[in-house]
């Protein structure tokens, strides 16, 4: 009997946690072969999560890791991850727009021979369309950029083996960008399909424009990416074309007596060039403040308590 480890990680998601409890129960009763642990990773709620969780660890295999404060996501999946003892691992989101009822497929792609199955959403039922239109573009460029061949509209929610997980875990980043880090270990890995659902109860933890969502997109980039340092040479060059055609410009109407006194030309110049000058400082301000988090040697969460299940 081999045992699946399903992490989560979450914030005040007291009124997701029992219905998604039963349908993960439900499912794992008809999957032969396999028994289930429940890991809950408490980013430092103040609602009741953890109030109904140690209520349903009478009836259930749940164990929770309280955080010291609040961490983010990424942390609080990689604690859950270095506390599983299963020989696979599922993680996904508390908010039940990722159906539990798709792990009997993530077992038997895994049962197949691969060490990673990824799920990939074809819908997002419930999310506006502007969200939709960003975030495709925001996939899109990530997977541009990147040196390894990140997947388009793949999330979270993924099965990964004990010997892959192994590997993800033996990484030293501070700041890991975990859905990369499960491409970027190899093996054989695949994808199930799905239509995402809304939200089931209380409101997103992440808007769109919010600092979650923003520092995952730029951690998507600079994690698996040097082209975006590149971007300081193009703009030089385009810089200079466009300097050498101001000069040109203004030798011609010098010569023919057309030039006219003013400061227009000056200040789009100036702008033009502090604005290139800004942004390239601004990449490798990202890419040093990484060095900086990396070498203080900090750990990368601390965990309050961990009550177990019997």
């Amino acid at each position: 009997m081999k045992l699946l480890s399903i992490v989560f990680s979450f914030r005040n998601e007291e009124g997701n946690i029992e219905p998604l409890v039963k349908r993960i129960s439900d499912t794992m009763q008809k999957i032969e072969n396999w028994k289930y642990e429940l890991i809950f990773v408490n980013d430092d709620s103040n609602d009741n999560s953890e109030k109904i969780l140690i209520n349903l660890q009478k009836n259930h295999p749940i164990k929770i890791i309280n955080m010291s404060r609040k961490f983010g996501v990424d942390p609080c999946v990689l604690a859950g991850f270095r506390n599983s003892s299963g020989d696979a691992v599922v993680y996904l989101h508390t908010d039940q727009q990722d159906p539990p009822e798709l792990i009997p497929d993530l077992i038997k792609k895994h049962e197949e021979g691969n060490e990673i199955v990824h799920t990939v959403r074809t819908k997002r039922k419930g999310e506006g369309k502007f969200r939709m239109f960003v975030t495709k573009i925001a996939y899109k460029t990530i997977h541009m950029l990147s040196d390894i061949n990140l997947p388009i509209q793949a999330g979270d929610y993924k099965l990964i083996s004990k010997k892959a997980l192994s590997v993800i875990l033996d990484q030293k980043e501070f700041r890991p960008y975990v859905r990369g880090l499960s491409v970027w270990v190899g093996f054989k890995q695949d994808f199930v399909y799905y239509e995402r659902q809304a939200r089931g109860e209380g409101e997103s933890k992440m808007p769109l424009l919010s600092a979650g969502p923003i520092n995952d997109y730029i951690l998507g980039i600079t994690s698996y990416s040097l082209k975006p340092l590149y971007l300081g040479i193009i703009f030089g060059f385009f810089a200079i074309l466009i300097c050498l055609l101001l000069i040109v410009y203004a030798l011609f109407l010098k010569f023919n007596n057309l030039a006219i006194p003013g400061s227009t030309s000056i200040i789009i110049a100036i702008s033009f060039f502090s604005g290139i000058l800004l942004f390239t400082l601004g990449i490798l301000g990202i890419y040093l403040a990484r060095v900086f988090e990396q070498t203080k040697g900090r750990e990368q969460y601390v965990i309050k308590e961990i009550k177990d299940y019997k």
